[in-house]
């Protein structure tokens, strides 16, 4: 959308205006803004990649139905990888061994991990947290497993992501005890020095600070002075998604979007609605992840402009229309609605590959214009 509009001449201001950045590890160059809104140009260790973007999410180092290649094919610039799922699965000696996560993969462009943090929240009833880390209880053989800053940051240097996530102390929304919210706040930047301290490839890989401080206002502000004083290459925005309403969510966006460095990328992690990335990229934001998309797939749900459209339904046993007759993927180009309805609701094993195709295909092309 943004960049379309950008490469149409319909958004224009003086490169000398705009505002970029130089790390180690990443450059940052925005190269078009209108009000709040900018799309820019991110150089990773292995790939630039162009924002605002979407990355799907590969938990287990494989977005799920889809090859690398297909991932490719699909323009995607960067996509996710899961410190805790990877570091118990297949362990990250191994990944290390087998020359990273990268190569391990088959992976040629960029590379995020997040840090095993909201683990704490989608495993909390598995997870004890105190100012050493987050000890979890492992949901494969239920054997205790501590995770220290540090621990996090070691994992990651094996896994070789371009960039990593701290590991923050996070609070569910719904929580209601402000003090909890004020714990975890501090907390998080404690934990961040340690992760400083603990990354040994700083030129190589790029440590993200996460902001936290819940719905608070000054928790948000006290979060993003002291994040912004490490001088990091990047910033995310995270305690959100977690069953606020849209209200809460888009102010604590606008609010952190405006307030964190205007030259380095801002990251809203855990979001993929494809309304919240319009508007939370209206609002300044460069990246984002979700496993809604392909996990909505799974279950023959296409995403389409108009919302969602659930291939099970009856309706769409006599369609021979596309999923999207304005979508140029490869399952909007070659099969029907009514060939989609048919293999989604017999469980056939492709029909997940077809419908996660168009997904990602949708979240690339459709909101983000990632592709030209």
């Amino acid at each position: 959308m943004l960049q379309r509009a950008w490469k149409k001449g319909l958004v224009t201001m003086a490169s000398a205006d705009l505002p970029s950045s130089v790390s180690p590890a990443l450059q940052f160059k925005v190269i078009a803004q209108q009000g709040r809104a900018r799309t820019a140009t991110m150089k990773l260790p292995h790939y630039t990649a162009e924002t605002p973007m979407f990355m799907p999410v590969g938990t287990q180092g494989t977005v799920k139905g889809l090859t690398s290649k297909q991932l490719q094919d699909l323009d995607c610039h960067v996509i996710l990888g899961n410190t805790y799922h990877l570091g118990n699965r297949p362990g990250n000696d191994l990944v290390a061994a087998m020359g990273g996560l990268h190569s391990f993969i088959n992976w040629p462009r960029g590379m995020l991990t997040d840090s095993g943090g909201f683990q704490m929240v989608s495993l909390l009833h598995l997870a004890d947290i105190t100012e050493e880390g987050v000890t979890f209880q492992s949901p494969v053989d239920g054997s205790r497993m501590l995770l220290t800053p540090e621990q996090s940051i070691q994992i990651q240097n094996d896994l070789g992501a371009d960039i990593m996530m701290q590991l923050d102390d996070v609070v569910p929304a719904t929580n209601t005890d402000p003090k909890r919210f004020e714990e975890a706040t501090y907390r998080t930047t404690r934990w961040l020095d340690r992760c400083i301290q603990a990354n040994r490839r700083p030129n190589e890989q790029n440590l993200f600070p996460i902001v936290q401080g819940g719905f608070d206002v000054q928790l948000r502000e006290i979060s993003m002075q002291q994040l912004i004083e490490r001088n990091a290459p990047g910033y995310a925005i995270g305690g959100l998604a977690g069953g606020e309403t849209k209200d809460m969510f888009w102010r604590v966006v606008a609010q952190c979007a405006a307030g964190l460095p205007p030259g380095k990328p801002r990251y809203v992690m855990g979001i993929g609605y494809p309304l919240d990335i319009v508007v939370c990229s209206a609002l300044g934001a460069d990246m984002y992840d979700s496993v809604y998309p392909t996990r909505t797939a799974r279950f023959g749900v296409a995403l389409v402009d108009t919302g969602v459209m659930k291939l099970k339904n009856a309706a769409f046993a006599k369609d021979m229309r596309p999923i999207d007759e304005s979508c140029n993927c490869m399952t909007c180009r070659q099969y029907s609605r009514s060939y989609l309805h048919h293999v989604v609701t017999r469980g056939v094993a492709s029909a997940s590959v077809l419908v996660t195709y168009h997904n990602v295909a949708y979240m690339q092309v459709r909101e983000l214009g990632c592709s030209s």
